[in-house]
């Protein structure tokens, strides 16, 4: 059964600025780091320079326009496209990617909680002290332990590569080894670390399980995320005085514009488009449909761009003071000689050689962790609106739906356990430029060609309640796709490896064909009837009376209230 009538019990938030907090939540998922760490590390001033223009010409204009499509209709981001249902497919390509990268999220809280739970000993496993008492060959092995630099080093090949202590022990404990050649039957798994996937998903039950309601989950989502940024600043404050720190900071000295550093910034900031929306794409669509109907999300786009970089900037400078501090030891040519597979685990046995260890190693991952949670949570909670608002049967078991989602997630992430389970999982943020991309273009092509510029211009001035400029809009339907269109040739460059998400975007046409086939007349009727909106309107009975009266004519009155045809047709 497809979405009928609207669910008046979904709740709002607390507070408006909850949804701020939210959207700034989006910034913190855990995989962005792994993938745009890789980027930053010659960004230079330049290439942040980029992250402001892109704000500008495409993230508050997109941010807006998942905004108004969500707080319009508050429905999720399955619903929402009765703007035009012949797109509905989108809504459920978001679906599986938003639970796909949901199972994949789980890898980085379980990680963090290992790294949490092993700081409360008194010795850290992976500093140099308690690194002798469970590697059997610490004598041999090359490590930051035993680490000499000969004054005629001048390349890799002149020196052997030094481990961190921290990838040994994980290395040796859990094996987060990617190994892409492995086949089925070669599959190993750790149980020694299924405890950490457990407790990561017993995390998640508390919390839908104590603050479910939207009232709730958007308060505890606005403690959680100060929280996370708090111990960011933290550790801002604290590694800004190791030695070698501020050489993490020389990418920002250049005087002059550098074509590396441009180039740099321009790929970091197609997965900032990524990540802007929530590693699913639908997040901001769902997240705004809790507001209230006349919520200034002109204003509030601005402040949480602003936000999203300011989050993406922080990490990036925090990462890179605490792996110059690790790598101070280096030879006369400027060559790092320190191996590592996952910049996160070298940074423990940094973090082992400061005073307190335990206590910035324990602060540390303890962020991570929440900044896991806090994806994971964000997800989930979208995915499970998303499906109530379309699927009323499914409301009145809400509880059962919860934990049996919960439930068949934390089973699929036990993969991760095993020697192969990183590998299949791997690539879904590089995946991510390419969906994301065709999905922005798509939504944009839906909302500002096919519904229509006038359409959108007159619904978010009657929602907004004050003028929307015509530039923006110009913005909108001619700028802001380019952008995206960048990324889309960025994603088809690395689908030489990767095509999970270009599987999924079949679903699309596909949805559209069945949509069509179900409909009645000629192809061309069955087209237009399929574009045209179905039930496009507030939901709140004052505003949709209000909606009506200020449209006024024929035309809106056939989009505000779908004929008995087509209710059959989309059934």
């Amino acid at each position: 059964m497809v979405y009928d009538s609207p669910d008046l019990n979904r709740g709002k938030w607390e507070k408006p600025t909850d949804y701020i907090f939210a959207c700034l939540g989006l910034a913190l998922s855990p995989d962005i780091f792994a993938v745009f760490l890789w980027w930053f590390s010659n960004i230079s001033k330049f290439g942040i320079f980029n992250y402001f223009v892109y704000m500008v010409i495409c993230l508050v204009p997109i941010l807006l326009i998942h905004s108004f499509v969500g707080q319009f209709s508050s429905s999720g981001f399955i619903s929402a496209f009765r703007l035009s249902p012949l797109f509905k497919g989108m809504g459920y390509v978001t679906l599986f990617l938003t639970i796909s990268i949901v199972i994949y999220y789980s890898i980085f809280a379980a990680y963090s909680l290992f790294f949490v739970v092993n700081s409360l000993r008194p010795t850290l496993p992976w500093s140099c002290d308690g690194y002798k008492f469970w590697h059997k060959n610490n004598t041999a092995e090359f490590t930051t332990c035993n680490l000499t630099v000969p004054q005629d080093f001048d390349s890799y090949e002149d020196h052997p590569m030094h481990n961190a202590p921290s990838e040994l022990y994980i290395h040796h404990f859990a094996s987060i080894q990617a190994d892409f050649d492995l086949y089925l039957e070669d599959l190993k798994i750790h149980w020694q670390f299924v405890g950490f996937f457990v407790l990561v998903w017993a995390m998640i039950a508390v919390i839908f399980y104590k603050f479910r309601e939207t009232a709730k989950f958007g308060k505890l989502m606005r403690y959680m995320v100060i929280g996370t940024l708090s111990v960011l600043l933290v550790c801002f404050v604290r590694f800004s005085f190791l030695p070698g720190t501020f050489k993490g900071l020389t990418i920002f000295e250049n005087a002059y514009p550098d074509v590396q550093g441009v180039a740099m910034g321009i790929g970091s900031t197609l997965i900032l488009v990524v990540h802007a929306f929530g590693a699913g794409w639908g997040s901001v669509i769902a997240l705004s449909s809790f507001n209230g109907f006349r919520t200034n999300i002109m204003s509030y786009s601005w402040i949480i761009s602003f936000g999203q970089i300011f989050i993406f900037i922080m990490f990036g400078m925090v990462h890179f003071m605490i792996q110059h501090y690790r790598n101070e030891p280096k030879g006369p040519s400027g060559f790092f000689i320190i191996r590592l597979d996952w910049d996160l685990m070298g940074h423990t046995s940094a973090l082992s050689t400061l005073e307190w260890p335990n206590l910035w190693t324990f602060l540390y991952y303890s962020m991570f962790l929440m900044a896991a949670l806090i994806g994971m949570s964000t997800q989930i909670f979208t995915v499970l609106q998303s499906l109530f608002d379309e699927f009323e049967e499914l409301r009145k078991r809400k509880m059962q739906v919860t934990f049996g989602l919960i439930g068949g997630l934390s089973v699929c992430s036990l993969f991760f356990c095993t020697n192969r389970g990183i590998s299949l999982f791997s690539h879904l943020g590089v995946d991510a430029i390419f969906t994301h991309s065709v999905l922005n273009f798509l939504l944009l092509l839906v909302v500002l060609w096919v519904y229509g510029r006038q359409r959108f211009q007159r619904d978010i001035e009657f929602m907004l309640g004050q003028p929307f400029a015509s530039w923006k809009v110009f913005i909108l339907r001619f700028i802001a796709p380019i952008i995206f269109l960048i990324g889309l040739f960025a994603g088809i460059y690395f689908y030489s490896f990767y095509d999970f998400g270009l599987s999924i975007i079949y679903i699309i046409p596909v949805y559209g064909v069945y949509y069509l086939y179900q409909s009645n007349g000629t192809f061309s009727e069955r087209f237009r009837r399929t574009c045209r909106p179905t039930n496009w309107y507030p939901v709140e009975m004052d505003h949709r009376q209000q909606y009506e009266e200020a449209a006024g004519n024929t035309e809106m009155k056939s989009v505000l209230i779908s004929s008995t045809g087509e209710q059959e047709d989309s059934q």
